[in-house]
């Protein structure tokens, strides 16, 4: 499978899945976690989903592009960024262990080298 269309197909799981989280959080989690935990979960699936459908603007786009290697590795950023963003902030959420935070900002750095990488891509 070529990698445009192994991050389709990613991006369009990870969308999913940031829906169905989305929707745990807004109505299993609500009652049972304070605010400010709550709103983490959501931070976390939120920025699943901008990454998802920046990830699939990266399978659809990667050929027309000008630079496409610039382009899938911006792709793996994304992908590399929700794992450990958005993960990691489910997991500081759902285990209550503030560890897990430590690892949000690697994930975030990946978010910001994706859309430089995305950016030059273009160029």
């Amino acid at each position: 499978m070529p990698t445009s269309d192994l991050f389709t197909l990613l991006a369009s799981l990870l969308a999913a899945l940031a829906v169905a989280l989305g929707a745990f959080g807004a109505h299993a989690l609500r009652r049972r976690l304070p605010q400010d935990r709550l709103e983490t979960f959501e931070t976390a699936a939120r920025y699943q989903m901008y990454h998802a459908l920046a990830l699939l603007s990266v399978g659809s786009f990667t050929s027309s592009l000008a630079r496409p290697a610039l382009a899938l590795a911006a792709g793996w950023c994304f992908l590399a960024g929700i794992v450990l963003f958005s993960g990691s902030l489910y997991l500081l959420v759902l285990s209550n262990d503030r560890r897990w935070g430590a690892i949000a900002p690697l994930g975030g750095l990946c978010f910001i080298a994706g859309w430089v990488c995305l950016g030059f891509a273009a160029l």
